[in-house]
């Protein structure tokens, strides 16, 4: 398993991240779903608006070409952003989600 990781921080003056959440819960997560190799996701923030999406993917070839959906989704969103967001890919070592999940 692999995944991406999109470090990111909220402009909590023009969005709350009540708001940010639900836009992407509602709008984006719905389109990753769809991706082919996408296994789940995780979205961390902190009450300062700094965030982090976690996403998981079959094969690191899946993580690489849902660069091309992370760039296009990040773009759709960047007025809600302080900053432009970093990307990174990992390989998964080790995962324990299963009691952990909330939605």
């Amino acid at each position: 398993m692999y995944s991406r990781v999109t470090q990111l921080e909220i402009d909590t003056l023009r969005v709350s991240l009540d708001e940010a959440t639900w836009l992407f819960r509602e709008h984006v997560m719905p389109r990753l779903r769809e991706e082919d190799g996408y296994e789940g996701a995780l979205a961390l923030i902190t009450p300062e608006g700094k965030g982090m999406i976690v996403t998981f993917w079959d094969t690191e070839e899946g993580a690489k070409d849902a660069s091309g959906f992370a760039a296009a989704e990040l773009a759709r969103y960047m007025t809600m952003f302080a900053s432009p967001p970093g990307r990174e890919s990992y390989e998964v070592a080790y995962c324990d989600l299963a009691d952990a999940l909330v939605s």
